[in-house]
């Protein structure tokens, strides 16, 4: 069988007398859209920040491609391919598109200038800019150049998943992708989400919106209570039956391992 390409068993993070992970277990295997799903307050959150750098977990272990990994912050997640877009998107409005794109990984001018006083080489990260957007279809964008904050919500969306897919070299998390989005826009990125997948990404979704995880996920992660409740294939599983687990109004026939 095939080995997950991130792992994670019996993470535990305390908030003093509060408990938001209890011991949580993990697995994303390679090429998959794995949703996560659980009720408010079940710790969806602390388990996605640990796995992406944000917290750093009391207890358990965390694996990428079978090592053991300890991330002090998300730039560490970053540098070992590991790229999350939160549902604040972390865009800078005034920036353009291009600056976005690059944030924290400018590209300098070669010799001289670039070495000495920095300057950046915008002509070349426009150029990848506009090819990443290309290639996953985003070029409804004309101008590159042109702030975030003079698109729509959907394309910002757009731009934020570009980034994650333009860098992240393993994993894409996506918080609530669609959560502010009309229709039009949120069927733009669940597209957009399928297209990463076929490149062969994996995605871990986290999202309330049952149809689009039922659309997209090939596996579902329900977290209940701090932990992994089980794990469900949305072929055979109902929406009303992911919800009842949820909420713990019906109990699982396997529990998650």
């Amino acid at each position: 069988m095939t080995e997950p390409l991130l792992y994670a068993r019996n993470l535990v993070k305390r908030y003093g007398r509060v408990t938001a992970m209890d011991h949580a277990d993990f697995d994303l295997y390679p090429g998959e859209i794995l949703a996560v799903i659980g009720d408010n307050g079940a710790g969806k959150s602390s388990l996605i920040k640990a796995l992406s750098g944000a917290v750093q977990p009391d207890e358990g272990e965390i694996r990428l491609d079978g090592q053991p990994v300890a991330f002090a912050s998300p730039l560490e997640a970053r540098k070992a391919g590991i790229e999350t877009v939160y549902q604040t998107l972390a865009l800078s409005p005034a920036l353009s598109i291009s600056d976005n794109m690059f944030m924290g990984r400018e590209i300098q001018r070669q010799g001289f200038m670039g070495k000495w006083f920095g300057m950046l080489d915008k002509p070349a990260m426009e150029a990848f800019s506009r090819q990443k957007l290309s290639e996953l279809g985003l070029m409804t964008i004309q101008n590159i150049s042109q702030p975030v904050e003079t698109l729509s919500g959907g394309q910002r969306q757009g731009v934020a998943v570009a980034r994650a897919a333009a860098f992240g070299s393993r994993v894409i998390i996506l918080d609530e992708p669609t959560a502010a989005l009309g229709v039009k826009e949120s069927r733009r990125v669940l597209d957009l989400i399928l297209d990463v997948r076929s490149r062969g990404i994996p995605i871990v979704l986290i999202s309330h919106n049952m149809p689009h995880v039922f659309e997209v996920a090939d596996r579902i992660h329900i977290h209940r209570l701090g932990r992994r409740l089980c794990v469900i294939n949305p072929k055979e599983h109902t929406m009303s039956d992911a919800v009842a687990y949820m909420t713990g109004a019906k109990v699982p026939e396997v529990l998650a391992a």
